[in-house]
């Protein structure tokens, strides 16, 4: 029996309770318990012990403004709009009576000249439907971050074999290359001891003969055609300098012409311009592939995320124009702008990851980009949001020489952003 009373003493004190403090127009229900109605009110900020009837009425006694919640006496206060069905919040007292209706059940228009309809029920609503969608999206881009992730293990690997196998051509090239300079040296060096051999007055057709013997493997054939017509063309060379020189009183030596050379030395000199040409061949290739593997170790020393969802991006490039300028982000390389004349402007280059250690792969950084004119060098910002699509959502400069992006793409996608989007709506 005595627990019985106590339970009606109860719900009738809660009852009387909750009748006294839903008088208190603009007042959340966390802080209710503070305004139960007694003979005094303490203001808030404990400045000064009031009446409790002055509660409300429409006068501000209380710095803080918290003796006025539901008025618009004081500059400070603040009137809490219930809006049951939709998200309840604050808005500053001086909008209370002022003819708009700020909140959507119209309870800060008590006193006004206009009627506010509750619309809360409809944009609660419509909240929710739009909620939905965003978490459709969102495990939508789940779905598809999970095919990239996929996608992106091939890549990774194409990327690895691709590496082994340049290395390996770079190791037969490198032999190729000390093979080619060892046959050009070789190749010089027996076109020198033919040239010191053949002398302007060695004119002896046995000595030549002799010489014939050093010319390089790869241009003996050629040599040996020549040899009959070298030795018939010495002995007539020899027959009309005697004659000639019957009547000369001084012989003065011919002048060297690079194509009366001897057919051996110009043999010889084929056999080193091939091998020079075989060398450099050879070199250009060496450094070409070299250049590959520098720039392919570059990419795969980048990070791609925690499970490397964002490998794809590196064969991709997003555009979007705004005004006369197309904008152009190729992700992990390169922010460009070009004008509608063709004219393209450097807005910077790969930088790294730029977001906050708890999300560090929600922004990028594109750093040394052209020098404004009398200004800094550009740079860009990409904030990365989750979309189903992969593309460029908007582009700004909100300051001199300074441009944001944003880029939606499913690798952006994680349960954080599904927490995210129930939060912000709650």
């Amino acid at each position: 029996m005595e627990l019985h009373f106590q339970l009606i003493l109860a719900f009738l004190l809660f009852s009387e309770c909750f009748v006294e403090t839903k008088k208190i127009r603009g007042l959340s229900m966390s802080y209710r318990r503070l305004y139960r109605e007694r003979k005094s009110f303490l203001c808030m900020d404990g400045s000064r012990l009031i009446p409790f009837s002055q509660v409300n009425d429409d006068y501000c006694d209380c710095a803080d403004g918290s003796d006025e919640p539901g008025t618009a006496a004081c500059h400070n206060g603040r009137f809490y709009c219930m809006n049951l069905g939709f998200r309840p919040h604050y808005i500053p007292s001086s909008r209370v009576n002022d003819g708009i209706c700020d909140c959507c059940d119209g309870s800060d228009e008590f006193a006004s000249r206009i009627q506010c309809s509750n619309k809360c029920r409809m944009l609660g609503q419509k909240e929710r439907q739009e909620l939905e969608e965003r978490m459709k999206a969102v495990n939508e881009g789940l779905h598809l971050k999970k095919q990239l992730i996929e996608e992106g293990a091939l890549i990774w690997q194409e990327k690895q074999t691709q590496l082994s196998q340049l290395q390996k051509v770079a190791e037969d090239l490198k032999i190729k290359v000390e093979d080619y300079r060892k046959r050009k040296l070789r190749a010089e060096a027996e076109k020198e001891h033919l040239e010191k051999a053949i002398k302007p007055d060695n004119n002896s057709v046995g000595d030549q003969s002799q010489w014939l013997g050093v010319v390089p493997h790869d241009s003996r054939s050629k040599v040996d055609k020549d040899k009959s017509s070298v030795i018939r063309g010495k002995e007539q060379e020899e027959k009309t300098e005697i004659q000639q020189g019957q009547n000369d009183p001084v012989r003065t030596p011919p002048h060297e012409n690079p194509d009366k050379l001897p057919p051996v030395i110009r043999a010889a000199q084929g056999a080193v311009d091939s091998a020079v040409a075989e060398l450099q061949k050879v070199e250009e290739a060496y450094d070409t592939v070299q250049m590959e593997i520098r720039e392919l170790k570059e990419k795969l020393a980048i990070d791609y995320g925690p499970e490397r969802e964002f490998v794809f991006l590196l064969s991709r490039c997003v555009q979007m124009a705004v005004s006369e300028y197309t904008y152009t982000l190729c992700p992990f390389s390169q922010v460009t702008q070009k004008n509608n004349v063709g004219s393209e402007v450097m807005l910077g280059k790969w930088d790294g990851w730029l977001g906050p250690a708890d999300s560090p792969y929600r922004q990028m950084k594109y750093d040394e980009g052209e020098a404004c004119w009398q200004g800094p060098k550009r740079s860009t910002v990409v904030s990365l949001v989750c979309g189903t699509e992969t593309d460029l959502r908007s582009v700004k400069e909100p300051s001199k020489c300074l441009y944001t992006m944003e880029l939606q793409t499913p690798a952006a996608c994680s349960l954080n952003t599904q927490r995210r989007s129930i939060h912000n709506e709650l």
